[in-house]
C-alpha cells in the first residue's frame, strides 16, 4: 500500500498534532496565536501541516509575512 504525507487536515486533526483541547485551538486560532485554516473548496476548510510545523519550531515570521497569522 502507497504511504502519503498529508499536507493539509481537518480542525480536529490539527488541535490533535499541537496535542490541544479543540476548543482551546479554536480560541488561539480566533487571537491569531494560530494559524487559520484555508477554504480550499466551498465550505472545505483544511489547516496547512507546513504552517502548523513552522509554528511549532518557531519559524513566525514567515507565517506574519504570509497573513497566515
Amino acid at each position: 500500500m502507497a504511504r502519503f504525507d498529508l499536507i493539509m487536515v481537518r480542525e480536529e486533526t490539527a488541535a490533535k498534532m499541537l496535542q490541544l483541547p479543540l476548543q482551546k485551538f479554536r480560541d488561539m486560532v480566533r487571537v491569531n496565536w494560530l494559524p487559520r485554516g484555508r477554504e480550499i473548496a466551498p465550505g472545505v476548510i483544511r489547516w496547512d501541516v507546513d504552517a502548523l510545523r513552522a509554528l511549532a519550531r518557531g519559524d513566525t515570521q514567515d507565517l506574519r509575512d504570509d497573513g497566515v497569522i
